[in-house]
């Protein structure tokens, strides 16, 4: 697949996969992208996981066509795209590989039996890499998510090569809704470095461009403002949509109940949006991006062992460690003789910025009492303001 004039796409599509990173649900499968850019000297964009080597290899000689690749650009390490760098460098064994200092640290961590000899080259932070006619330069991303990865920007085709920005789960031969899967993405595996990702999009912003290629999802090509403006709002932690997200977890159907009646007072209420989770059940990279999405958050467990229940737990700490913010949060608890959770619950945001708590908390004292639904209409009132 051509990209621009002398650009190819040479990744592959994986539908062995079944959990990303070892934790995220992917029904669509994953792509693992890379490219190579035609010239007088030859650049390959990034490798691809291990278990694509034979493939992917393929598909880079086809292009190539009996031409020996120059350079392999290495713009991440993790090993969904750096895995077959030695695998390439055993087949090309002239090639000169590109990165920053850090990446070849990690380089010599990940293949210790990879020696390159003098075919390294180096590069900084806003330095150029002539290869004919297109000319690459390298602007450093830190911790976008990992601390080595650099971006590359060909200023002849105006192309961005965008490393895991703007990557989005699914295989490219599914057709799916971009906007979705690329929250749950971003939020889920680079949510935690929003600074970091605003410092990258200003840099972005000085330069012309018009395609974006990443090394997971679809190339970008038209309607570029509407992705930029996404991962804006997302890196900068602003509320995306009107809306509440309901998470709950029950042992025994009592606090299930307290949610269901919340959830029915809002829609007849009007609320814009109501996406209510199962923690024990639902996907939690799905309950965590409709959090960071929506602007209200309730947030229903029971007491146990002094504590909360660990789904709960666990939520709120994915939650939190992504820098969850600017936000309302209502709380229900429940619990048969010590009703403890709103506190712990509260608690776990200690740290958080720009947290509204709602004046109305439900304590349930085992089942829903009538004093409880009035707070629940309370709270619908306050959640609807």
């Amino acid at each position: 697949m051509k990209v621009g004039n002398d650009i190819y796409y040479v990744g592959v599509n994986d539908h062995q996969v079944d959990l990303f990173e070892g934790q995220y649900d992917v029904p669509n499968g994953m792509s693992y992208n890379s490219y190579v850019i035609m010239d007088e000297k030859i650049a390959v964009m990034d490798t691809v996981d291990a278990h694509f080597a034979e493939e992917w290899l393929g598909n880079v000689a086809n292009v190539l066509n009996g031409a020996k690749p120059d350079y392999l650009v290495v713009q991440h390490m993790e090993p969904d795209h750096a895995a077959n760098i030695e695998n390439f460098v055993k087949a090309y064994p002239e090639v000169t590989v590109v990165a920053n200092t850090k990446t070849f640290t990690m380089m010599e961590n990940f293949f210790r039996g990879m020696d390159l000899g003098d075919r390294k080259l180096v590069v900084a932070n806003g330095e150029s890499l002539t290869l004919g006619k297109h000319v690459l330069t390298f602007v450093f991303a830190p911790m976008v998510h990992w601390p080595e990865v650099m971006v590359t920007y060909d200023s002849t085709d105006k192309v961005l090569f965008s490393a895991d920005g703007f990557g989005k789960f699914g295989a490219l031969d599914v057709e799916e809704d971009w906007d979705c899967e690329a929250r749950r993405y971003y939020i889920g595996i680079v949510g935690k470095y929003g600074p970091q990702v605003q410092k990258l999009l200003k840099a972005a912003s000085t330069l012309d461009i018009q395609t974006i290629c990443p090394l997971h999802g679809p190339i970008l090509t038209e309607n570029l403002g509407h992705y930029i403006e996404k991962y804006d709002i997302w890196s900068s932690y602003k509320v995306e949509d009107e809306g509440v997200v309901i998470a709950y977890s029950s042992v025994y159907g009592n606090t299930k109940k307290a949610v269901e009646v919340l959830a029915q007072k809002l829609e007849e209420k009007g609320c814009p949006k109501v996406s209510v989770f199962d923690l024990a059940r639902d996907d939690m990279a799905e309950a965590v991006e409709d959090a960071f999405r929506y602007g209200k958050l309730v947030l229903a467990t029971i007491t146990y062992n002094a504590d909360i229940f660990p789904f709960m737990k666990t939520y709120i700490d994915h939650l939190t460690e992504r820098n969850y913010q600017n936000r309302t949060i209502g709380l229900i608890e429940n619990g048969s003789w010590a009703p403890n959770a709103a506190k712990v619950m509260k608690a776990e945001f200690e740290k958080s910025k720009n947290i509204t708590w709602l004046d109305t908390t439900v304590k349930i004292m085992s089942s829903l009492s009538e004093e409880n639904m009035e707070q629940l209409d309370q709270m619908a009132e306050e959640l609807c303001k």
